[in-house]
């Protein structure tokens, strides 16, 4: 079917105007078909632009992206982060409202209260007659004596001040 629409177009053709129409045109210059413009003409694509400016504008897009996601992200992160550190805080809060609760409640009965008046404050019943005992000090335990022992309150006050507690 090709060699018949070629043959069509030859024999409406006239006979002399193909070499006329070589002579009157203008000489072009020779292409020389090197192996470096057969790699060029490979890699260029679409719109004239090589494989090597692609992929350099790809990176440029690629980190323009990475930096545009980097800092949402970065927030995203810390924010996430904030919050579970407040909810364990709001945990650990909340635990001890009840625990004090708990306590507030014991507290409130007043046999509970006498009890720790008893045995915090040393109160005493009226009518009761309270006993302290003493116990012995143990002979094999040595008190150090005290260096700064007849020093006036104030020069050990200052002393502890600037020094620290010994």
């Amino acid at each position: 079917m090709v060699e018949e629409r070629t043959r069509a177009r030859r024999a409406a053709r006239p006979a002399g105007t193909g070499a006329a129409r070589r002579r009157t045109r203008e000489p072009q210059l020779t292409k020389v078909r090197s192996r470096a413009g057969t790699v060029v003409a490979a890699t260029t694509g679409m719109l004239g632009v090589s494989s090597t400016r692609r992929a350099a504008v790809l990176a440029i897009v690629v980190c323009a992206l990475a930096l545009t996601v980097a800092v949402p992200l970065r927030n995203y992160v810390a924010q996430q982060q904030e919050l579970a550190a407040v909810t364990e805080q709001q945990e650990a809060l909340a635990a001890e409202v009840d625990e004090l609760t708990r306590e507030s409640t014991r507290l409130s009965d007043p046999a509970v209260t006498a009890a720790e008046a008893r045995s915090r404050l040393g109160y005493v019943a009226p009518g009761e007659t309270p006993y302290v005992v003493q116990l012995p000090v143990d002979p094999s335990t040595e008190v150090a004596p005290d260096p700064f022992r007849d020093e006036p309150w104030y020069r050990r006050l200052w002393r502890d001040v600037s020094e620290g507690p010994a």
